[in-house]
């Protein structure tokens, strides 16, 4: 071989070797680049240790509130001399002032008691309760129920009064009714939110909340399915048992064993995660306990929060998604009662529903996320609106013009009814999916920035008598409608229109409460 010859092929060997390393080198670049990007987004231990106790705490919350809110429709709505009509009138004359008496409640425990120990104190009752209803109160019905008293009291009154004396009449299906109403309001509302925002900084909060619900929402896939295997089980019963009554001990047995591993999971968070300074700061904490309690009643409650215009916005927020909901939810039920008259249809449906609406949430808590980091609080509080907006003015639509639809119907292998039922059905999981995935986060996420007394009984009468307040305005409207037209499908017009007005003013309070909420993370150095 030639001397220029071997040059030659030291050189390309040369040149090959410097390409070769070059490569591995830019390998290695890209490859620690991808670790580094998955590192970044799988949170520290310090972050995971309180983050996966307070997701699962919010998993079995809501796998507990989907049972109790299904089973709550199909004992109230099918029951004796019952339907859809008396949800608004219990919303108002029961669920309003039961919340009303529990902020007063609340307000005395906060000043008397550790928080911690407010916790335990609020949520084992409602256990208690639930189980008692299915082994003893629901067995003994017939002679609890007075149909005797309430008929002769309906032969001297008119017509319009069914709903109001349906209540008396089936009294302790309006009381369960309530209590699981109320496990929504205190126990995922107050009491979750207000732990979670003591050991969460709002950078952490805007990384997590949305992403809270995705266990949570799982949850909501298990329950409804929970719901509908209780509902099969019930047909294939023997002669003789009550399907119900054999249903409410499975239903109320798996609700009890949720709350008992919810009452565990928060025991832990206090002794491993409250005592860690890596989780939690030490400093505020100790500020927290040696801070003098201010003592105020309900009247000056009422009179601290709205001396904050931070607080009513905050208000406004939850009457007007209550509000809201309520005037199609209420439409919708007495739709699906019609398509769906047996309880064990009425709640294998409610199964299927709750289901959907889990599989529906976790997709939007994915999406949730990236609303935020994109588009920051003020658009991704406006999402719950919009979607409301646009999906109940759909449902009244198909519910005001039915002839009109009724060709699409048919040509769909259905009727108008289940056409409307079903779209009914799509709003409420719509809507329902951007409350848990963007409208709670974005709430929880103001409240942060507040002063002790402000997240405490603030957040009380905001979370536990808003939320009734919204459904009993609701609630009322549609009562007042239904004594001047007639019947709850002739106010559909009133009711689309005036769920256009709720939106605009829901819509001004988001604006108002984004402003104070930048300008307050501004002062406390954070960003919103």
């Amino acid at each position: 071989m030639t001397k220029k010859k071997r040059k030659i092929e030291t050189t390309f060997l040369r040149r090959q070797w410097d390409d070769d390393k070059h490569n591995n080198k830019k390998q290695r670049r890209v490859n620690a680049h991808a670790h580094m990007q998955i590192k970044s987004r799988i949170p520290p231990a310090s972050e995971r240790k309180k983050l996966i106790p307070l997701g699962s705490m919010f998993f079995f919350i809501l796998f507990n509130y989907t049972i109790l809110r299904d089973t709550k429709d199909v004992l109230m709505v099918t029951a004796k001399k019952s339907g859809a009509e008396v949800i608004p009138f219990i919303k108002t004359y029961v669920n309003l002032p039961t919340a009303i008496g529990f902020t007063a409640l609340y307000s005395k425990l906060c000043d008397k008691m550790e928080q911690k120990d407010v916790f335990y104190a609020c949520v084992i009752p409602f256990l208690l309760f639930f189980l008692s209803f299915a082994f003893v109160i629901y067995p003994n019905v017939g002679a609890l129920h007075p149909h005797a008293f309430v008929d002769r009291i309906a032969m001297r009154l008119p017509e319009g009064f069914g709903a109001p004396l349906a209540i008396v009449r089936n009294w302790s299906f309006a009381v369960f009714y309530v209590m699981a109403e109320m496990w929504g309001s205190v126990v995922a509302s107050l009491l979750f939110w207000s732990f979670a925002n003591e050991v969460t900084t709002v950078e952490e909060a805007k990384k997590y909340y949305p992403l809270f619900g995705l266990g949570a929402n799982v949850a909501l896939i298990f329950s409804g399915q929970y719901v509908r295997f209780v509902s099969a089980l019930r047909a294939n019963l023997p002669a003789g048992v009550d399907p119900w009554g054999m249903s409410l001990k499975y239903l109320m047995g798996a609700v009890v064993a949720s709350g008992g591993c919810l009452v565990a999971l928060f025991s832990h968070m206090q002794r491993n995660v409250m005592t860690d300074p890596a989780c939690v700061n030490q400093e505020k904490q100790a500020a927290k306990k040696k801070k003098t309690k201010v003592k105020m009643g309900l009247r000056e409650s009422a009179k601290f929060l709205m001396s904050s215009k931070y607080i009513r916005d905050m208000a406004m927020l939850v009457i007007s998604y209550g509000m809201c909901i309520n005037l199609v939810e209420v439409s919708w039920k007495s739709k699906l009662k019609a398509a769906f008259p047996d309880p064990n249809a009425y709640s294998s449906f409610m199964g299927n529903f709750s289901s959907a609406t889990g599989s529906v949430t976790l997709i939007m808590m994915l999406l949730g996320r990236k609303i935020f980091q994109k588009f920051g609080w003020r658009n991704a509080a406006m999402v719950t609106p919009a979607m409301i907006g646009v999906t109940g003015l759909a449902f009244y639509a198909l519910t005001l013009f039915a002839p009109f639809f009724a060709p699409i119907a048919a040509s769909l292998g259905t009727t108008p009814l289940m056409l409307a039922v079903m779209v009914g059905a799509a709003q409420n999981i719509l809507s329902k999916s951007a409350k848990y995935s963007l409208f709670d986060p974005c709430k929880e996420m103001a409240y942060i920035p507040l002063d002790q007394d402000s997240k405490t009984k603030g957040k009380a009468a905001v979370d536990v008598v808003g939320n009734p307040l919204g459904k009993s305005g609701g609630a009322l409207i549609q009562q007042f409608l239904i004594f001047g037209v007639g019947s709850l499908a002739a106010a559909t017009p009133w009711l689309a229109g005036i769920l256009g007005i709720l939106l605009l003013v829901w819509y001004n309070a988001v604006n108002s409460l984004a402003g104070q909420f930048e300008h307050a993370m501004e002062g406390s150095g954070e960003t919103a």
